[in-house]
C-alpha cells in the first residue's frame, strides 16, 4: 500500500482553519504552572537562549531546591523545571524575578524568541541577531497589546546561515549580506534595513493579531489563519513607518542569505516537490527470527546495521537519561570517557497500523504559499568553534535535552559572562581566550556526561517526557530509548501527540502499549513504517533510509 501522509510538522497544535477554537491557550509558563503526574511543571522563556552566569546559577538553585533536581531544554531553547511542589509558585517567581528572568510578569509567556546560537562567534553569519533578540524582547515587554499573543507564537531570528530559519517561526527574520534583512510571515516576504528588523517583527505580530480577530477562529499561530485571511505584511510594515521592498525566493541551499529583487512583488505559488517514498520491512517482535524473504519489501535488500559509537557514561548524582537531542556532526572530537552499556531493546510493535491521532498534530499548510519555507542548515556541532581573533566557544549537547543541576553547573564559569541554550537542546559557552582553555572545558563537560563527540549516535535522538511524568504516555520512553545510527533525527514518543518532535524529515518511534513500539520514517509529507529484528536495528535502518528510495512501503 502507498505511504500515508504524515501529520504537519508544527509541534503540538491542533488545526483550526475550518472551525473555531473556543478555549484559551493553556501553554505553561514560569508563573502559570502545569500539573503533571510528577508534580508541577514550569516553562521559562529564555529569549534567544541567552542566560547570564547569575541567571544560570539561579536556575540550578531552583532545580535543586524547588524541583526534581533536573533542568530540561525544549525545542525552542527554553528551560523547564519539573517535579515542583504545589506551594512553591511564589518562591519560584521571586527567585526568577531577582535573577532578571522575569522582566515583565504579564509578558512572560510571549517571549518566544529563537536566534542563531553561534551568531557573532564564528564568521558565518551576516549580523549579530542576539542584539536583535534583545531589542525585540524589550519591544514585546513594552507593549500592553502583546500580551494577547499566544504562548506558542514564535519569533525566529536567523543570522543568514540558515540554522534556525526552518524552525517554523510565525515571524522569521533573516540577516543578509550588505546590512539588510528579510522578514517572512506566512506567504509574505519583504526586505528592509537590518536595524529595523526588531520593529518589523513587532509590527508583524500586531498584524497577526488583527488578522486573527477578523478571522474569528481563535488562531494562535499564523498557520491557523483561514485561507484568504492571512497577514498583510507589506501594509503592516508601511503603517509602522518602515521602508521595505518585496522579495523573490531564490534556490540557495539555505534559502536565507541571497535573494533576488523584484519590482512586482512576491512570486506566485511555489511548486511542491513530489513526495518521496522510503524503503521499509515488516515488523517483528524482539527475539523473533529474522524476517523471511516474503516479509521484505520487493526489491529491498536486508539492511546492514552500523555499530553504534560508544557514549560517555553520565556523571553520578541525580539520574540523567542516556540519550540526546538533535544535532549534526563536523570535525570529530576525541572521545573522553568510557562507554556506557547499551540499553535493552524493547519489543517492536506488530505489523498492524497504529490508529491515527485523535486530533491531527497541527494546522495543515497553506494550500497556496507564495514562498516555500527555508531549508534548515546544520546546527552547531559539539566541539570548539571560533578563532584567535573572535575568541573560542564550546558547543555541547544534553542527552534527551535533560541535565542535572550538578551537570548544569559544569557549564560555568562562563568566561564570556553568558551561556546560550540552543533549540537543539544543547549549549554554547563563549568567551574563551585560547583554544586550549576551550578544549579543557570540553573535556570537563564530557566527563560530566554531556555529548561532546560529533560522532556520537545519540546526537539527533530526542524524546517526550514519557512515564512516569506524563499520564498520557504508554511507556517510559527515556529509559527505553536506543539511538541506532544514521543521519535522520529520531524522536521517541509515549503517545500519538508526539510532543516535541522535530520538524522536517525524522524517524518516529511511537509507544503502542505493552512495551511495544512502532517505527516509521516521516519524510516529504509521507509516512512509511520500518522494522527489523531488534529495535536498535530498526531505528538504524530508519535513520539511514534515503529519501530517494522508491520501493513500496508496506505494513
Amino acid at each position: 500500500m502507498p505511504p500515508s501522509r504524515a501529520p504537519s510538522m508544527n509541534q503540538g497544535e491542533s488545526p483550526i482553519r475550518d472551525r473555531i477554537r473556543d478555549r484559551g491557550d493553556a501553554c505553561p509558563g514560569a508563573l502559570r504552572l502545569h500539573r503533571a503526574d510528577d508534580g508541577a511543571l514550569a516553562r521559562l522563556r529564555v529569549p534567544a537562549g541567552l542566560l547570564t552566569v547569575c541567571q544560570a546559577l539561579a536556575l540550578a538553585d531552583a532545580a535543586e531546591r524547588l524541583a526534581d533536581g533536573n533542568l530540561s531544554v525544549t525545542s525552542r531553547g527554553n528551560i523547564e523545571l519539573r517535579g515542583l511542589g504545589e506551594s512553591c509558585g511564589g518562591e519560584l517567581s521571586a527567585l526568577l524575578a531577582d535573577a532578571g528572568l522575569l522582566p515583565s510578569e504579564r509578558h512572560e509567556r510571549v517571549r518566544n524568541i529563537v536566534a542563531s546560537p553561534s551568531a557573532g562567534l564564528d564568521r558565518l553569519g551576516h549580523a549579530d541577531v542576539q542584539l536583535w533578540a534583545r531589542e525585540l524582547d524589550r519591544l514585546l515587554c513594552g507593549q500592553d497589546w502583546t500580551t494577547a499573543l499566544s504562548g506558542r507564537f514564535l519569533f525566529v531570528l536567523d543570522d543568514g546561515r540558515g540554522d534556525v530559519a526552518g524552525l517554523g517561526g510565525d515571524v522569521t527574520l533573516i540577516a543578509e549580506s550588505g546590512g539588510t534583512a528579510q522578514i517572512r510571515v506566512g506567504a509574505g516576504v519583504r526586505r528592509l534595513p537590518g536595524p529595523d528588523a526588531p520593529r518589523a517583527a513587532l509590527a508583524a505580530a500586531g498584524a497577526f493579531l488583527a488578522a486573527a480577530r477578523e478571522a474569528g477562529n481563535g488562531a494562535w499561530r499564523v498557520t491557523e489563519l483561514p485561507a484568504g485571511r492571512g497577514v498583510n505584511l507589506a501594509e503592516a510594515l508601511a503603517a509602522a513607518g518602515l521602508t521595505t521592498e518585496p522579495v523573490t525566493p531564490d534556490a540557495s541551499p539555505s534559502g536565507c542569505a541571497s535573494v533576488a529583487r523584484t519590482p512586482t512583488g512576491p512570486a506566485g505559488p511555489a511548486s511542491a516537490a513530489p513526495a518521496a517514498s522510503v524503503a521499509s520491512v515488516a515488523s517483528v517482535a524482539l527475539g523473533a527470527s529474522a524476517p523471511s524473504a516474503a516479509s521484505v519489501a520487493p526489491g529491498a535488500s536486508a539492511p546492514s546495521v552500523p555499530v553504534p559509537v560508544p557514549v560517555p557514561a553520565p556523571v553520578s548524582g541525580p539520574t540523567v537519561p542516556v540519550s540526546g537531542p538533535a544535532e549534526q556532526a563536523s570535525e570529530p572530537a576525541t572521545p573522553i570517557s568510557d562507554p556506557a552499556p547499551a540499553p535493552t531493546n524493547p519489543p517492536l510493535a506488530p505489523t498492524d497500523p497504529a490508529p491515527g491521532p485523535a486530533e491531527p498534530i497541527s494546522a495543515p499548510p497553506d494550500p497556496t504559499p507564495a514562498h516555500s519555507a527555508p531549508a534548515a542548515a546544520a546546527p552547531p556541532v559539539p566541539g570548539v568553534i571560533g578563532d584567535a581573533g573572535l575568541g573560542y566557544a564550546v558547543v555541547v549537547s544534553a542527552r534527551l535535552g535533560r541535565v542535572s543541576a550538578a551537570q548544569w553547573r559544569v557549564l560555568l564559569p562562563a568566561p564570556g559572562g553568558e551561556i546560550r541554550v540552543t533549540p537543539w537542546r544543547g549549549f554554547v559557552v563563549p568567551g574563551f581566550a585560547d583554544e586550549a582553555a576551550a578544549r579543557e572545558r570540553l573535556r570537563a563537560l564530557a566527563d560530566a556526561g554531556f555529548l561532546t563527540d560529533p560522532r556520537s549516535p545519540w546526537l539527533g535522538v530526542g524524546a517526550c517526557t514519557g512515564r512516569p511524568g506524563c499520564a498520557k504516555s504508554l511507556a517510559d520512553v527515556r529509559a527505553d530509548a536506543v539511538p541506532g545510527a544514521g543521519g535522520l533525527p529520531v524522536h521517541w514518543s509515549g503517545c500519538e501527540r508526539r510532543c516535541g518532535h522535530p520538524r522536517g524529515d525524522w524517524v518516529d518511534v511511537l509507544a503502542t502499549g505493552e512495551g511495544r513500539y512502532e517505527v516509521s520514517v516521516r519524510t516529504a509529507g509521507t509516512t512509511a513504517p520500518v522494522s527489523g529484528r531488534t529495535l536498535t536495528e530498526t531505528v538504524t535502518t530508519a535513520r539511514t533510509t534515503s529519501a530517494t528510495t522508491t520501493t513500496t512501503a508496506t505494513r
